[in-house]
């Protein structure tokens, strides 16, 4: 089954077919369109953007209750989780334990950890060390985008890409020092 752009994916109709549904893909890609539906789309309300945010965790659960083996699901899983306020580190950890991810999801994930309390997390701060080696592999195109990761993460997320950057890049790591 070949997976579809979120914004191909008719999320209405597809919704009353994939609680029915054991297919893995079939699950997976409704979750990713309801995420995907709900991050890129300004809410009207405070009341309906959590109640939006719990339909679309609640999608993204069902899907990797069938197939757990989707780290870009379990990523979604904890910027879902990020977004409510709530505790993403399990959801994000998964997303490392679960498989090897393209260097976009990477970026998406290095993020995730860097703007919340999962950099506080000793495996998760090894784990991403990964992101930011594969991040920094590619610096010509990801070196604006750690800069920006880095302004807008917490203590623990700046800490974890200055300590990383320090033995990988050490005049990436006084660039960021700079901020």
């Amino acid at each position: 089954m070949g997976e579809f752009p979120p914004e191909k994916v008719n999320v209405a109709a597809s919704g009353v077919l994939a609680p029915l549904s054991f297919d893995g893909d079939l699950l997976a890609n409704y979750a990713a369109a309801k995420a995907a539906d709900f991050l890129h789309r300004p809410a009207a309300d405070v009341n309906s953007r959590a109640a939006e945010n719990k339909a679309a965790q609640d999608a993204v659960v069902a899907a990797l209750k069938v197939s757990p083996i989707r780290p870009a699901l379990w990523l979604t899983l904890g910027t879902l989780k990020t977004q409510a306020g709530e505790l993403a580190t399990p959801a994000v950890k998964m997303s490392y334990l679960a498989g090897a991810v393209p260097i976009a999801v990477a970026f998406a994930r290095l993020q995730t950890v860097t703007s919340n309390a999962a950099a506080a997390d000793e495996e998760i701060k090894l784990l991403a060390q990964s992101d930011v080696r594969a991040a920094l592999a590619n610096r010509s195109r990801y070196e604006q985008l750690l800069i920006a990761a880095y302004l807008q993460a917490t203590p623990q997320g700046k800490s974890l890409l200055l300590e990383t950057t320090q033995g990988t890049d050490p005049k990436f790591n006084q660039i960021l020092r700079r901020y």
